[in-house]
């Protein structure tokens, strides 16, 4: 399998880069903005950019784009340019897989329904809340109307190893680690079900393995509130100091809108792959703990 990946230098990307290399594939991924090991420029808005790696002459299988504009509020006051990282290189990585004939995976999320009525599954009625929200379901919409073989995988929550360890978990791991005191101010109504990047490069592998496609989600055992998520973490660091204060979503005031009671119900994929297990925060924290330990 060869594949090509956008946005390796991500959370996902690098995973999924790492992971299918390790399994045999030929895999290339690009970076935008930061360069990482082993990593290719590649703009997703400029088909022509004289750096750009020559995707068509490497000829993959398979496109995963993993990049977009994800900073929720930034997007709310910023549409334009949320509608050109998210929608508009959708669009122009369609194009180029139809032109290798290739198969795209697209990374989508639980924003593209209201959070009314979470968790949910594969076919739950779509309702987006906010601009990023809009963007990401348009984008997903695309991938499935104009590339019928595709897959759509549904993610939120994300953490795990990455280079630069933006991620929520990575941050407060981080800072614990460096005896930085936080401060923490959290909504303790908004629910998802956090995903580790290393889960979803396993999951996109062997479901692309076995020539799957159309949407699915995405979670682990784990279903809580951003306050119980940094509790969680924190209980590895029992010398850690921090303020935590949980507060609504509606006195965060916040641009834009979050859905609530949001993240993923799997019983599609744990049904068809009923030996695949998934880790999660505390498994995820032993693993980081023993490597810093090394």
């Amino acid at each position: 399998m060869k594949v090509f990946i956008s946005g390796a230098s991500g959370l996902v990307g690098g995973n999924c880069l790492k992971h299918f290399t390790e399994q045999g594939w030929e895999t290339v991924g690009s970076y935008f903005s930061f360069k990482t090991d082993n990593t290719v420029f590649y703009d997703t808005l400029n088909a022509d950019h004289a750096d750009n790696f020559d995707v068509r002459a490497f000829a993959p299988d398979v496109i995963v784009h993993c990049g977009a504009l994800t900073h929720v509020d930034y997007c709310e006051t910023h549409e334009e340019e949320s509608y050109e990282k998210t929608v508009q290189s959708t669009i122009n990585l369609v194009e180029l897989t139809k032109q290798c004939n290739a198969k795209m995976v697209f990374i989508s999320t639980d924003y593209v329904f209201d959070g009314k009525h979470g968790p949910y599954k594969e076919d739950a009625p779509v309702n987006p809340i906010s601009v990023y929200a809009r963007h990401k379901l348009e984008a997903e919409e695309l991938v499935l109307r104009e590339l019928p073989d595709s897959l759509v995988l549904r993610v939120t929550n994300v953490y795990g190893n990455e280079v630069r360890g933006k991620n929520f978990v990575a941050r407060i791991a981080d800072q614990a680690i460096n005896n930085q005191k936080m401060t923490l101010k959290l909504p303790y109504d908004q629910y998802a079900s956090p995903a580790n990047a290393w889960d979803i490069a396993r999951v996109m592998f062997v479901l692309l393995r076995d020539g799957k496609k159309g949407v699915y989600n995405v979670a682990s055992t784990d279903y809580l509130n951003r306050v119980e998520l940094a509790l969680r973490v924190l209980s590895y660091f029992p010398d850690a100091e921090y303020d935590l204060i949980p507060i609504s979503t509606a006195d965060m005031k916040q641009p834009a809108a979050r859905p609530l009671l949001g993240g993923f119900i799997k019983a599609k994929f744990s049904d068809e792959y009923p030996e695949f297990l998934f880790g999660n925060i505390d498994s995820y924290m032993k693993e980081f703990l023993a490597a810093q330990a090394k």
